[in-house]
């Protein structure tokens, strides 16, 4: 087993740790900047610090014409793929694409972070017929997203609810994404290639779908009262109930418990508070006796109510989700750089042994 100093999870108690730093604290204290920072260099920063970081986010946030191009060309595409897409070409525009060294990759971790926003609103807009909306440098990483994407500059709550989100999916151990990362990082490829493929790999339903089929399980049950029997249909079936569950977690999800706060919140401040309400009727009544069995919400199970109250689309939930892990993703591959040995998994063969070849002519 390799050694991480990235993040711990204990998922018998629900435990998630930032490089040593409780999530709970994390996401009710800090930035997604400082986030950025504590990830990558592994230590919270000091205002200095953070002012310098802050400030290279703003100043690469745009992307080159020709990405955009790009864009244009692929714009009926599934948006993840156009983010993995414009991602890996972003290499041609980066001077130091061929650089490993850790130094390098991180300032490459920044660029990465800082443009990926870019090149998801970028996309939406395109392919609605809309042009592009410019990087704003006065707003925050949170603030900037949501004004790309909607062209206003978002209030204050709004900002900070995106914040949170970011926050909440930064790093979480190694998932099948990051595992995808950290075996391209293990050949000595690039870090553009490496966060790509993590990009690939999150776009699966099994890693990353699991917020937008919630909030397409919230349209079908459609009011509250038609939760349990909708959930009963389901169970009796034996179909899942989507957003409930953890490969790790075998109490509740750490993470869920601020975007919950958070969804109720929003319903009301939106006058729908319906998709809190059947979430909760499904989470505290419907699936309460699974918990002995450690079933409980994912972090994805409140996640899909928010960015639909907040307008977004459903095809933006998982590049969502890839925007806050960037860094995460990144800083598995720094760690795999710097304690390099091929990552190369086998498997067992089950198939036939010694089969004696029979020329085309007699088969």
């Amino acid at each position: 087993m390799d050694n991480t100093e990235s993040s711990f999870i204990d998922g018998d108690i629900g435990k998630l740790l930032y490089r040593g730093y409780d999530i709970h604290d994390l996401a009710e204290k800090s930035t997604f900047e400082e986030i950025v920072y504590l990830v990558l260099y592994g230590e919270l920063p000091n205002h200095a610090q953070l002012e310098e970081l802050d400030g290279y986010l703003r100043a690469n946030r745009r992307i080159p014409d020709e990405i955009i191009t790009v864009i244009d060309a692929v714009q009926s595409a599934h948006p993840m793929d156009v983010l993995q897409t414009a991602m890996i070409g972003l290499a041609a525009f980066d001077e130091e694409s061929e650089d490993n060294s850790k130094e390098a990759n991180i300032r490459k971790a920044l660029r990465l972070t800082a443009k990926a926003p870019t090149i998801v609103t970028a996309h939406h807009r395109v392919r609605s017929g809309l042009e592009p909306v410019a990087p704003n440098p006065d707003l925050n990483h949170a603030g900037n997203f949501l004004f790309m994407l909607f062209n206003e500059i978002p209030d204050d709550e709004t900002v900070s609810l995106m914040d949170v989100d970011f926050i909440l999916h930064a790093e979480h151990g190694v998932n099948a994404s990051s595992f995808a990362a950290r075996v391209s990082a293990s050949t000595n490829s690039t870090l553009h290639a490496a966060v790509s493929g993590a990009v690939g790999a999150l776009k699966g339903p099994a890693h990353g779908g699991a917020a937008e089929e919630v909030m397409k399980m919230s349209i079908e049950i459609g009011n509250p009262e038609n939760a349990e029997e909708y959930a009963r249909k389901k169970l009796d079936n034996r179909e899942r109930i989507m957003g409930f569950g953890h490969r790790v977690y075998r109490a509740e999800d750490p993470r869920a418990r601020h975007l919950r706060e958070r969804s109720q919140a929003l319903g009301e401040k939106r006058g729908d508070p319906r998709w809190f309400q059947i979430l909760t009727h499904l989470s505290e009544d419907v699936m309460a006796p699974y918990r002995d069995r450690g079933i409980y919400v994912n972090v994805d199970f409140y996640a899909g109510s928010i960015y639909h109250l907040l307008g977004i689309p459903s095809d933006l939930f998982i590049p969502i989700f890839a925007l806050g892990r960037v860094p995460g993703w990144s800083a598995q591959c720094i760690e795999q750089y710097e304690n390099n040995i091929l990552l190369r998994p086998r498997l067992h063969y089950v198939g036939p042994m010694d089969r004696e070849y029979v020329p085309i002519d007699e088969r």
